[in-house]
């Protein structure tokens, strides 16, 4: 009979456990009682850094005592230094068939799916920038006025700020599938609005309409996807997703190269978008829902079936054991968590403290200043041609590009911090080599730079994007997706993604007027300065999360909750104990 392995979170008060046959045989009774009474499938037993581990089949927790046997059921390990008591180390059993990247074409098309709503995100983000040239020479009143060009990028963002804060209820109201269908409709719809436009304000409302979609759909995807992952593929998969929206900048960089000689060049632009939507909408009509979701909502034979497509028999029941564990844990709580019910548990204030704190960080760095306004910041570097200022911006979007592959294959082999770590350093490098690069300008907004200085400034921001790409972009959304229990996921997934778009919708909203008071010299120094504290921010708070189980991070935080003032480190984690 296959048999599912047994590991326990508690601590037995067992004796030693010996290498006889008597002593094991003793603890039998005493372990299968155990089982019977709490009805648990993982058991994990320590006692001075021994880990004892069991087997009993779920469902046959009364029949334990014939299945354990001193040479089938018992395993000593005194190696495993993780596992001692107070780590967070991995909690893998030794018989799991690990999963690789492309082994599951059925997942990749999931993650492929689901990432078209990262595609959108990324055209928006890159599009208006190139569109916003144009937009100048057709409006008069957006020419003159920066504030109005800095709505008119930014309404998005506000319009996005409502759809994340929205998104995670109807995530976990009404599933990923419908919130990822609804994004689709609101994309088309804006679109459309964008296109037809015949003044300034029309086109903010078509803005506005995009931005909502946008944003349920940057907290629909990494959820969609982390919840049909694999959690040994689950941080690359997710980075999947950064990819789409650093692919949906390069692609509309190069629309916006294609467009440039053609009438109602920024109609072409901004209407092009509704063109992966409407794919996307067609696609997810025939994929499933989150194998979570339904098993939350009671569809437990639906949540098996798409399981039976992405793991293979011996792991299988592994799966459907964790989904049942977490499924009792959230029927016990009896009510439907709230945004208010975030503040009054510490646990889950912790995770969101770091969840929202990262997106933050993200975004006050600088990477959508850099992806809104790309061509006006090779304007800015004495390069006045608007062909030449989106080939440029092209390039700039193809490193973007480039880096979240980088990232995808790191991300599940560095881990989550030390990708963070290293690319907050080479970011705040770049930062200096931009701010330098500046301030051979003068300081009005107008002024160019020379072309030995303004060669300096494109280097700065190559590099810039090359070191962000790879771990700033997709870290932060990779972490947030794996980092909050099953009830809470829509929820402080909504939330720490408004924060994200409240970040970039100050940020882009400022930029402009930023330079205008400080320079473009000080502005690239102020974003510096930033990547210096989000540095100390990921060395502090952020936990390592790479291969690790929802459940196995779910204990990271009631250990940070729980045993305030101590550190442990296991597998990369730092239990410091932070309270928010």
């Amino acid at each position: 009979m296959s048999m599912s392995r047994v590991i326990s979170h508690s601590l037995l008060p067992l004796t030693p456990p010996s290498t006889s046959s008597s002593s094991l045989s003793s603890s039998k009774p005493m372990i299968s009682s155990f089982l019977r009474r709490n009805q648990v499938t993982y058991t994990r037993i320590l006692h001075k850094g021994s880990r004892l581990t069991t087997r009993a089949a779920k469902g046959n927790l009364d029949n334990a005592d014939g299945m354990l046997g001193p040479e089938e059921s018992f395993k000593l390990d005194h190696s495993d230094k993780s596992m001692m008591p107070g780590s967070s180390g991995p909690l893998e059993a030794s018989s799991k068939k690990e999963i690789s990247f492309w082994s599951n074409k059925y997942v990749l098309g999931l993650t492929t799916t689901a990432g078209i709503g990262g595609l959108l995100f990324g055209y928006d983000t890159g599009v208006i920038s190139g569109a916003l040239l144009y937009i100048r020479d057709e409006f008069k009143a957006v020419n003159d006025n920066s504030v109005l060009q800095e709505t008119i990028v930014s309404m998005a963002v506000v319009g996005a700020m409502i759809g994340a804060a929205a998104g995670g209820w109807v995530n976990d109201a009404y599933g990923r599938k419908k919130a990822t269908l609804l994004a689709d409709v609101l994309f088309i719809i804006g679109s459309f609005v964008m296109c037809i436009a015949p003044d300034p304000n029309i086109l903010i409302l078509g803005r506005l309409f995009v931005g909502v979609g946008v944003g349920i759909a940057s907290v629909t995807a990494p959820v969609y996807i982390a919840e049909a992952a694999p959690s040994e593929i689950r941080g690359g998969l997710v980075a999947t997703n950064v990819l789409m929206i650093t692919g949906g900048q390069f692609l509309s960089y190069l629309v916006n190269l294609s467009f440039t000689e053609v009438p109602g060049t920024w109609r072409w632009m901004l209407g092009v978008a509704a063109i992966p939507a409407v794919v996307q909408f067609i696609l997810m009509i025939f994929l499933p829902e989150s194998p979570r979701w339904l098993y939350m909502k009671d569809k437990k034979s639906k949540a098996i079936a798409v399981l039976e497509n992405i793991y293979d028999s011996d792991r299988l029941q592994e799966e459907i054991d964790q989904l049942a564990d977490a499924s009792n844990k959230d029927s016990q709580s009896g009510k439907t968590v709230s945004y208010f019910d975030v503040l009054k548990s510490k646990e889950i204030r912790l995770a969101f403290f770091t969840g929202a704190g990262l997106q933050a960080f993200q975004q006050f760095t600088g990477i959508n200043t850099v992806m809104y306004y790309c061509p006006t910041i090779v304007q800015m570097a004495g390069f006045s041609s608007k062909q030449l200022a989106l080939l440029l911006s092209l390039i700039v979007a193809a490193m973007n590009a480039v880096g979240t592959i980088i990232g995808i294959l790191l991300i599940d082999k560095c881990g989550r911090r030390l990708l963070a770590l290293a690319s907050l350093s080479g970011v705040f490098t770049s930062l200096l080599i931009l701010s330098y690069a500046f301030s051979l300008q003068p300081k009005t907004l107008g002024a160019t730079l020379g072309s030995g200085a303004g060669w300096l400034a494109i280097v700065g921001l190559v590099l810039y994007i090359a070191f962000f790409s790879p771990g700033m972009g997709p870290v932060p959304w990779a972490v947030n997706s794996e980092i909050y229990p099953e009830a809470y996921r829509g929820v402080c997934g909504g939330m720490s993604a408004t924060v994200n778009w409240i970040s970039n919708f100050i940020v882009a909203q400022t930029f402009l007027s930023v330079v205008g008071l400080v320079g473009t010299r000080g502005t690239f120094l102020i974003f510096a300065g930033v990547s210096v504290l989000a540095f100390l921010f990921v060395l502090l708070f952020v936990p390592e999360t790479k291969g690790l189980t929802f459940e196995q991070v779910e204990r990271i935080w009631k250990e940070r909750a729980g045993v305030l003032g101590m550190s442990a480190s296991g597998g990369g984690q730092h239990l410091q104990g932070n309270e928010a």
